[in-house]
């Protein structure tokens, strides 16, 4: 977890929370898209599917935002926009520890042995991160 980034951060992105991946297409309108993600030393990974659309806009402006928060109280979530970086998923092993976090090791397994594409991980490397903990502002009763 990056230095700069809160411990209420680094609790959420422990979890399996909800994420949403925005990446632009050529006239700059946002493509957004529910994604699993994982914190992988002091990057964010998702994978993305081979011929998937989100890889044609991450080529064509290398931009992109991921934004993770939780659907319960105390509401907190935090938005990362970076820099993208796409490497080869080798043997799927992103794939597979992405997926272990939402579905269990053992749904994972089957879930990954079941997709034909191979995947890129796409690796963002924060440059801003924007963050919000709605505990303050809500009744504590």
């Amino acid at each position: 977890m990056p230095e700069d980034w809160s411990l209420a951060s680094a609790d959420l992105l422990d979890r399996p929370s909800p994420a949403v991946l925005t990446t632009y297409r050529k006239d700059g309108t946002a493509s957004v898209s529910p994604v699993w993600f994982r914190l992988n030393e002091h990057h964010l990974e998702v994978v993305i599917a081979e011929g998937d659309a989100k890889l044609r806009y991450l080529e064509r402006v290398p931009m992109c935002s991921l934004m993770v928060f939780e659907t319960v109280p105390p509401f907190r979530g935090l938005t990362v926009e970076g820099s993208p970086l796409l490497e080869p998923d080798l043997e799927n092993r992103a794939r597979l520890a992405i997926a272990s976090r939402y579905l269990g090791e053992e749904v994972a397994r089957r879930f990954v042995e079941e997709r034909q594409t191979p995947g890129l991980v796409l690796r963002i490397t924060a440059t801003t991160v924007k963050e919000w903990d709605l505990s303050g502002i809500l009744s504590q009763e």
